[in-house]
Parts: structure tokens; sequence; C-alpha cells
């Protein structure tokens, strides 16, 4: 059964407080100039409360760049390999969105998929993520058609919903979320009976991901995808802002007597990703990588791992520079 307390304002400013004496990294929606960034949180009054982070908060467990080993140079052609270990400090993600913790599961999946990766899973161990009930939304958000909700619980180890009096009402959902609340005890007060929050947001459903899925298996060689593609870029911005894409690329960078391999972002709607050694590219029209954007979040994500790639949030057609709205293309696709 689900624990339920209230959190005050004062009580977020001292579990905030003994997160910080526990050695605890806090990290959460900070406005930062005109943006809304994932950044240390020190105080609750640095906690941007209402929008979402341009930027999700994927980078805690799988960060734009990662060092995954070390080598040297020990004359003729050995090479000494030294292992590293993930930078795994105990952190908070405190104030994300529900849609931003319900995609860890997406990356969980693809990190654990046939092998399983010490770097993700070392971070993620020691991730834990307190989520705010959305209260608002925009015309980008379509996480009820993605099978979610305002306030959806999946992924939170806390879920805070606001109350109408001031403070929150605190859902505890795993034991890491019991963890939190032993360091910080006095600033949760047991809730009994019911209480009067803030509503959670209205999203209508734009569409019906099943629908989507069985339309996308005949609509491969849809004209639809040249027309949707005809403003795209190519930036890759759609996928540094989204919290499920985990497409990567690794590279040696070395010299005559050292080097390390690194891993970082990629996207598959760039042009480089998929170019072969040979110059051949199997994917050189932006239309294909388009259609490869659409396909591997709703169609071959379900096939391979039953879950959507997407968690409808929305971060990618605030962030496009041409107005890409992917919602409204996948209503397009889904007819």
């Amino acid at each position: 059964m689900t624990d339920r307390y209230t959190l005050s304002e004062s009580g977020v400013a001292s579990l905030l407080d003994a997160l910080a004496k526990a050695g605890r990294r806090v990290l959460g929606p900070k406005k930062i100039a005109e943006r809304i960034e994932i950044a240390e949180i020190k105080t609750a009054a640095e906690l941007a409360k209402e929008g979402q982070s341009t930027v999700s908060a994927k980078g805690t467990v799988f960060p734009k760049v990662e060092r995954l080993l070390k080598y040297r140079f020990e004359g003729g052609k050995n090479v000494a390999l030294e292992d590293v270990e993930p930078n795994a400090r105990p952190t908070v993600l405190f104030g994300v969105r529900p849609c931003e913790a319900r995609a860890f599961h997406a990356l969980d999946v693809v990190f654990n998929w046939d092998y399983k990766d010490k770097f993700f899973n070392q971070r993620l161990a020691n991730t834990t993520v307190v989520a705010i009930t959305c209260t608002k939304a925009d015309e980008s958000c379509f996480c009820t058609s993605v099978g979610s909700r305002p306030d959806d619980p999946a992924g939170s180890d806390i879920l805070l919903s606001p109350l109408k009096s001031g403070g929150y009402v605190a859902e505890v959902l795993t034991d890491k979320g019991k963890a939190l609340v032993a360091l910080a005890k006095a600033a949760f007060q047991p809730l009994t009976g019911a209480a009067e929050v803030v509503p959670a947001a209205t999203v209508a459903p734009a569409f019906d991901a099943k629908l989507l899925e069985r339309k996308l298996a005949g609509k491969f060689d849809s004209p639809v995808w040249l027309e949707q593609s005809l403003r795209c870029l190519g930036c890759g911005a759609c996928a540094f802002v989204c919290p499920t894409c985990v497409c990567f690329d690794i590279q040696d960078e070395a010299d005559t007597r050292q080097g390390q391999r690194l891993r970082a972002w990629d996207s598959c709607g760039m042009r480089l990703f998929t170019l072969h050694a040979s110059g051949h590219n199997p994917r050189d029209k932006q239309s294909q990588r388009w259609r490869q954007r659409i396909y591997h979040k709703f169609a071959y994500y379900p096939d391979r791992f039953q879950t959507l790639g997407c968690v409808g949030c929305g971060k990618c057609s605030r962030a496009c520079p041409v107005d890409m709205n992917l919602k409204q293309h996948l209503v397009e696709a889904a007819q």
C-alpha cells in the first residue's frame, strides 16, 4: 500500500537541507535566463514550479558524453587498458514531471536489452525520482495519447501533488522513496483522510497509439514522410531534448601515448548516423530519417520491448526551430 504524507513548503526546504547533509546531489527544473534547465538545486526557491525543462533529465543516467575506458600504448602493438567506473553520485531528481519519470523505463529496456550496461545501471540505481503532478499543460503535450496522464506515478519514487492550501501530498511509491522520507522524517506528516489537491491538467487524447502502430505497418512507403519532412533541418534538436532518445556514437580520442573511448549522444535524424565507411548511406534522404524517428518510437519499440519510445512530453515540438509538431504529425500518420 502506498504511504501518503503531506509535505509543506517549509518541509521541502527541510528535505533539501537533509539531502545536502546526507551528501545527495539534488537536480531539478531551475529557471536560468529565459529557459528552464535541469540544474543543481540548493534551495526550494530555486525550483521552477511551472512549465517543463527545455532539455530532459535523461543526462542524469545517460550523460551527453561519458568515458567508457582509457588506454595507453606501451611500445609496439601492446596496449594497456584501464577500466573506468561511472561517476554515480547519489542523486535526487526533484520536481520533474511525471512524463520525465516515466521515460526512464524507455531507456532501461535498451540499456538492459541484451547487454547489461553498468554505466547506466549504476547511475539509475543511485538516482531517486521525486516528480510533481502537472496542473497545467500546453498544446504540445500528448501524454494521454501514449498511455500516460499528468498525474502518472509510473517511474517516480515519490509523487507530489500540489495542495490547494499550499504544499503537497506526497505518495511514497518505492523503497527509494521510503529511504528519502527516512532522511527527513519531520518534513513528512502522515496524511489521514482526504486532501484537497489542485486538479491535474486536462490533456485530451489526440490519437490512439495502438491504432498508430497498426497503421505504420502499412505506411513504410507512404508519401506522408516526404510531406512531413520538407521543413526538417536534420539538426537533432528533437533528439537532444528528448527524455527517451537513446541513440549514441562511440569514438576514440588518442595521441601517440594514450587515449580514451567516449560515448556521446547521437541522433538517427542526422545524415552521418547511417553513413558507411564506403560512402554509402542507406538513409540518405531526410524523409527516410524522419520516418525512422517515427517508426523507432512507435513501431520498433513496441514490437521489441512492448513499450513506446515516447512519453508525450512535447519537448521536441517546443524545441524544433522550424515548428514541426510531433503530435500533429502523429495524428496525420494514424489516419
